[in-house]
């Protein structure tokens, strides 16, 4: 009975003030990161259209596939960092934005929205990708915080450079 009541005591003393802390941040979150390339947009667009296109470049996607679509439209299944997810196409304007979805239910662990602007930059493009999530576990935000909110995007945008063949470093915004 004492080993039980100081695990209990220990998770208690672990998992306490982060959990506290956590629900003392904010459920929403924002982060914009941008980075330039040296290819032109009409190279850059059809590998940010593909929501499949890194698969084996980006760490973070293990799997993607197009669904069929739903209402009108585009449905994609992901298995990103470990969560498998579907993808809604809420926008495309060929060549320059792209909004995307998590279909999430509402008192998922997490979801949002990722807005990628893509932009002619002289003979190369400017890609801006701004992720506007929710992360409703307290713990996970303290996770999320301490690992920074640009982290996923961030490697989505140097794992793109790295299909493209060049070397990025992206720059936060907000």
């Amino acid at each position: 009975m004492k080993v039980v009541l100081f695990i209990v005591i220990g998770l208690v003393v672990l998992i306490g003030p982060p959990t506290l802390i956590g629900s003392l941040l904010p459920r929403e979150h924002r982060a914009t990161s941008r980075i330039t390339l040296k290819k032109p947009a009409a190279e850059v667009w059809p590998v940010i259209r593909d929501l499949g296109a890194l698969q084996g470049s980006w760490r973070h996607l293990k799997s993607a596939r197009r669904l069929p679509d739903e209402n009108g439209k585009e449905i994609w299944e992901q298995d990103a960092g470990g969560f498998p997810m579907r993808l809604i196409v809420e926008e495309s304007r060929p060549p320059t934005h792209l909004l995307t979805r998590i279909d999430a239910a509402p008192n998922a662990a997490f979801g949002g929205t990722w807005t990628y602007d893509l932009q002619p930059l002289g003979s190369g493009s400017q890609l801006t990708v701004t992720e506007a999530g929710y992360v409703s576990n307290p713990l996970f935000r303290v996770i999320m915080q301490s690992m920074g909110v640009h982290r996923t995007a961030d490697s989505y945008l140097r794992a793109l450079g790295t299909k493209l063949g060049e070397s990025v470093r992206p720059e936060h915004l907000k």
